[in-house]
Parts: C-alpha cells; sequence; structure tokens
C-alpha cells in the first residue's frame, strides 16, 4: 500500500514551489519525485523551492532525489532553496549534510525575496 503523499505546484515571481504533505517513503519517493521531474522539465532556467510545511517523514531515497534535484539546478547555474521544515525533518537533512549544500530557510516568503 502506498503511503499518502500530496505536492502541489505553484509558482511565483518565475520560481516553481512544491508544498509537500504527509510522508515522503519507500512507497511513493520514485512516482513523486517523477512527476516532480516531469514538471521541472529541463533544469535550465529554474528557480525552485521545496516547501516541507506538511511533511511529516521523509527517507533517505527522498533525501538522494533532493539532492539529485539540487544537483541538476546547481550544474545549470540556478537555485534552489528549502522552506518551512519541521524540526524532526529539519534535523534530519541536517544529520545528512543536505542543509549544507541546500540552501535552507525558515520561511517561503523569505526564499522567494532571495532569489526574486
Amino acid at each position: 500500500m502506498e503511503t499518502l503523499i500530496e505536492v502541489n505546484k505553484k509558482e511565483e515571481n518565475w520560481i516553481i514551489i512544491f508544498e509537500f504533505t504527509w510522508e515522503l517513503d519507500e512507497t511513493n519517493a520514485d512516482k513523486t519525485f517523477k512527476s516532480i521531474y516531469e514538471a521541472i522539465g529541463d533544469f535550465g532556467n529554474k528557480k525552485i523551492i521545496l516547501n516541507m510545511s506538511g511533511l511529516k517523514y521523509l527517507n533517505s531515497k527522498s533525501i538522494g532525489y533532493i539532492a539529485d534535484v539540487f544537483s541538476n539546478i546547481e550544474d545549470n547555474e540556478w537555485q534552489m532553496q528549502i522552506t518551512n521544515c519541521s524540526e524532526w525533518v529539519k534535523d534530519i537533512l541536517e544529520l545528512v549534510g543536505i542543509t549544507t549544500i541546500v540552501p535552507t530557510v525558515d520561511d517561503e516568503k523569505d526564499a522567494i525575496k532571495a532569489m526574486s
């Protein structure tokens, strides 16, 4: 059975924002990130925010996908930020070192301002 995950996409100031709700795990990570890659298209000329405000859990596979998206964005000299993490999600991202490579801010509005 697939774990419930919801990802909403919106755009603001030419920035693609993905808002995550529920859980990212082994049962839904591949499908979820496949749709994110499709929504991004080519990685040229892209600014992306991953808003984790509703995310309750993420596994190592999901973290790998986040790192891969960032790598593609960075290779094309564009920007990505992670925002609105719960303390638990932020602790996990810090533990695996993602926050040292992907800019992580507390609020989506701050990320939008920094990227505009």
